[in-house]
């Protein structure tokens, strides 16, 4: 009996580890140098599908998960400044709050939780809040279907539909 039981939560967990590949959000990672840094984001990549993004799907002057699924995770292994403001080295989980023509990026020390509650709004919990910058988004050369993030030698990019945003660390 406990050998049959403990068959099935192994195989259920195994499962549920495969699982992630198939959502129709699937798991990313993004990574690179900068400066001296590793930069590491692991977020899920929702398509666009016909919608449009932001300022409906992702509405403008609200907190969005910067992803899909469970909250964005940012990594650093070094002490960073990120748009001039410094951030220690650790993992967080990276929010965004896109506007029409600024939006702001929140790193948050909670990790591990699921990006939104059942209304709809951010699992961020504002207390653990540890950086917020500003960054200008701006028209991307091309369509992005799929969310992606780049981790550049200037720091990182977002980019979705028709947009990108770059982040400046040093």
């Amino acid at each position: 009996m406990i050998l049959g039981a403990l068959c099935m939560f192994l195989s259920v967990a195994a499962w549920a580890q495969q699982d992630k590949a198939s959502r129709p959000s699937p798991p990313m990672t993004a990574s690179g140098k900068v400066g001296g840094a590793t930069i590491t984001i692991n977020y899920s990549s929702p398509s666009v599908k016909g919608r449009k993004i932001f300022g409906e799907l992702v509405p403008y002057d609200k907190v969005w998960r910067a992803g899909a699924n469970e909250a964005t995770i940012f990594e650093t292994d070094k002490d960073i400044m990120v748009e001039g403001k410094k951030l220690a080295a650790g993992k967080y989980s990276l929010y965004a709050q896109p506007g029409e023509k600024e939006w702001s990026f929140i790193f948050n020390s909670e990790t591990g939780q699921w990006g939104i509650k059942r209304g709809g709004d951010t699992s961020k919990d504002a207390s653990k809040d540890v950086l917020t910058v500003k960054a200008k988004p701006a028209k991307s050369a091309s369509m992005n279907e799929k969310l992606m993030y780049e981790v550049t030698s200037k720091g990182f990019v977002l980019r979705w539909e028709n947009t990108e945003v770059p982040v400046a660390i040093k």
